[in-house]
């Protein structure tokens, strides 16, 4: 064929492209050709996020982008932004009464582009994936972010559906506690909260070895020592937990969680979890349970389990969570966590310088199987750093990408990676994070 033929072929067969395949221009030589649609019943998360988007794209366009709310004539070149009447006119065939509240839809259609999720953080992080995957934005540090320029910025057709993998993402290095770095990155753990404006997040009530914060023995333990640990034929509270098979202390942790919760009611998890320690009860009853089961894990989940089946009534959409570590990391044979417990499962005893799929960590990969078979809320804690030393350079950089993978496989519903917390300067934690 003719090479010129064959390119005016080309060239028309590009101008004959319909409007709604076309792609979409936000901005040609530093001007916007196209303004913002916020809605007019947009809430505060979402409100921030159409003013994010527009400052985002001037610093990448040097072009000024109008942000319209309560728009009532929406012009044909738009990036409509949450969830509303604008988005209902143009998109009806998407039903936000069904999105989760994270999760998104980046779409572009007839001209418009939409950017809106779930609430409270699914149009907030439509928006960040949409500066991150489309603009090249980074937002690498709280101190340091990446806008590339682009005087003409144009985008392919795009349809993008999405919910994030784990419903819970906690990266625990002091780099990454900033609310706003937290938001932008989609990190919604609780340590440093992030604000409602800003989406909010997962919120715990205690968070990790609460036995004696809710039990304190200085209290408690004179009048009850058979609530604490029988080991060696003694009650004690030193270096000890609880004893998990006993009637009236179970009925007595129900109140104060109870009490816990009443005092935090935007918690949607509590925690019930044991001290960093050993020391678990070998009474007749304890035992006899951890025998059959296989594991200290039996008894332990067995007074979990009563704890929210008891609590489920007054609090429906609270979690009870509670630890698979050390001497309970071993899943029972039988009893199974109930639909309202979070088990989170602990790698501390892993070879972190290997994935966890390596034969080195045969033992836990075995156990992540197991509890990923019983557990339909699984979490994992796991650990990024050396307690004895954060600032010695720690030989998991290039495991951190496989772990998470390996959990997705298993199923695990939360990640709380464990790292150089106490302050900065640990090895490279911003990237980390």
């Amino acid at each position: 064929m003719n090479t010129k033929l064959l390119a005016t072929i080309c060239l028309m067969s590009a101008l004959s492209v319909p409007a709604s395949r076309a792609g979409f221009t936000i901005a040609s030589s530093g001007k916007a050709q196209c303004v913002i649609i916020q809605q007019a019943d947009a809430a505060k998360p979402e409100i921030h996020a159409a003013q994010e988007l527009a400052d985002s794209l001037s610093q990448i366009t040097g072009a000024s982008f109008v942000v319209q709310s309560n728009a009532t004539d929406i012009p044909k070149h738009a990036i409509i932004v949450g969830p509303g009447p604008a988005t209902a006119k143009f998109f009806p065939e998407i039903d936000f009464t069904k999105f989760g509240s994270e999760e998104l839809v980046i779409r572009v259609k007839d001209g418009r582009l939409l950017l809106a999720g779930g609430r409270p953080r699914g149009t907030l992080y439509a928006v960040n994936r949409f500066l991150q995957d489309e603009c090249g934005v980074r937002w690498w540090t709280p101190h340091a972010t990446n806008f590339p320029h682009h005087a003409t910025l144009r985008i392919k057709d795009l349809d993008v559906h999405f919910q994030p993998t784990f419903e819970y993402r906690g990266p625990y290095w002091s780099d990454g506690f900033d609310p706003l770095w937290k938001m932008h990155n989609g990190v919604n753990d609780e340590n440093d909260l992030i604000p409602p404006d800003l989406g909010g997040c997962v919120t715990y009530k205690g968070f990790c070895h609460t036995f004696y914060p809710l039990v304190p023995p200085e209290k408690y333990f004179a009048a009850h020592p058979e609530w604490y640990s029988l080991i060696d034929g003694k009650r004690t509270h030193d270096n000890a937990q609880l004893c998990l098979s006993n009637p009236e202390l179970r009925d007595f942790m129900v109140q104060r969680v109870k009490e816990s919760l009443r005092e935090a009611p935007d918690a949607a998890i509590i925690s019930v979890t044991q001290n960093d320690c050993d020391g678990h009860c070998q009474c007749p009853a304890c035992k006899a349970i951890d025998d059959a089961e296989g594991s200290p894990s039996g008894s332990m989940l067995a007074f979990v389990n009563y704890v929210a089946e008891k609590i489920e009534p007054e609090f429906p959409h609270v979690s009870v969570d509670t630890f698979a570590y050390q001497y309970s990391r071993h899943p029972p044979k039988t009893i199974r966590p109930r639909h309202n417990v979070i088990v989170r499962l602990c790698s501390i005893e892993c070879n972190f310088r290997e994935p966890l799929d390596h034969p080195s960590n045969a033992a836990f990969l075995a156990d992540l199987n197991r509890w990923s078979q019983i557990c339909s809320h699984l979490y994992i804690w796991d650990y990024t750093t050396d307690f004895a030393n954060y600032i010695k350079p720690y030989p998991d950089w290039f495991t951190l990408g496989p772990n998470i993978r390996i959990f997705q496989k298993y199923g695990v519903k939360g990640v709380f990676e464990e790292g150089a917390y106490g302050g900065p300067g640990a090895d490279m934690a911003a990237m980390r994070s």
